[in-house]
């Protein structure tokens, strides 16, 4: 059940240290549900709902999506906080991690944009072409079968609006202007990257990047695994989350 409080939507399950999840651009918080499920046993876990489709496009980027996150964990009286995202969450986190080194812990990064990102596959949806949206999405997995009707359907919903698609072009535009290359030596955190080694959208060589610019970092590849490696190898990637976590 999702609760709604000072205008956050969000998931907020189990006691412990604080585990946040941020989802990528056409994500949803259900793509965590194996990761909720297994870490919320030990951990808090924590979800936002990022507002992408209700910032105004003007307003819409990187930075305001990282001020969100901000004020959520602020919201939340968070410290400490064991910090995951996926693809565009990824990013965010990257951008929050150096901007408050002091509440971040941990990090871990899967599919993270911030050097490279092949953005749906090369081009943006279009919109009203289930088919296309269905590739699209198939695209992001290794195998097509983990790319379910309900899943398809969700990204097909979301782009049947003209604002939404707006949106979605003005995060990824964001996101392929912010390359932080630069940046990624002032990352304090001990850092966590899980990549799936058939990864088309962020491809392994963008792993290996991340591995070598963040100080702190440790690099680990799930075979048969694509861009969501929570979804498509959850048994391994929690496998790899919890070792991490528990060394780090």
């Amino acid at each position: 059940m999702l609760k709604d409080q000072n205008g956050f939507k969000f998931l907020d399950k189990g006691e412990g240290e604080p585990l946040i999840l941020l989802h990528g651009l056409i994500g949803k918080l259900s793509n965590w549900d194996a990761v909720v499920e297994y870490f919320s046993r030990q951990y808090r876990v924590i979800i936002p709902a990022l507002p992408i489709y209700s910032i105004p496009v003007r307003k819409l980027g990187l930075e305001t999506l990282t001020d969100f996150l901000e004020s959520f964990v602020d919201f939340l009286a968070l410290d400490q906080i064991n910090l995951m995202g996926n693809s565009l969450g990824g990013h965010i986190g990257l951008i929050y991690a150096l901007r408050r080194k002091e509440k971040v812990k941990r990090l871990i990064l899967t599919g993270s944009s911030g050097l490279f990102e092949n953005s749906m596959g090369g081009s943006y949806p279009k919109r009203g072409n289930y088919e296309y949206i269905k590739e699209r999405t198939e695209y992001t997995f290794y195998d097509p079968k983990t790319a379910t009707k309900v899943l398809v359907d969700h990204v097909f919903d979301t782009m049947k609006s003209i604002q939404n698609c707006l949106s979605i072009v003005a995060i990824a535009k964001s996101a392929q202007r912010n390359n932080m290359s630069k940046e990624l030596h002032s990352v304090a955190a001990p850092t966590l990257l899980v990549w799936g080694l058939n990864d088309t959208i962020t491809p392994p060589y963008v792993a290996h990047e991340f591995d070598r610019l963040i100080p702190n970092a440790t690099l680990r590849f799930i075979d048969e695994c694509c861009h969501a490696p929570m979804m498509e190898q959850p048994k391994k990637f929690n496998l790899i989350v919890e070792a991490f976590l528990k060394k780090a």
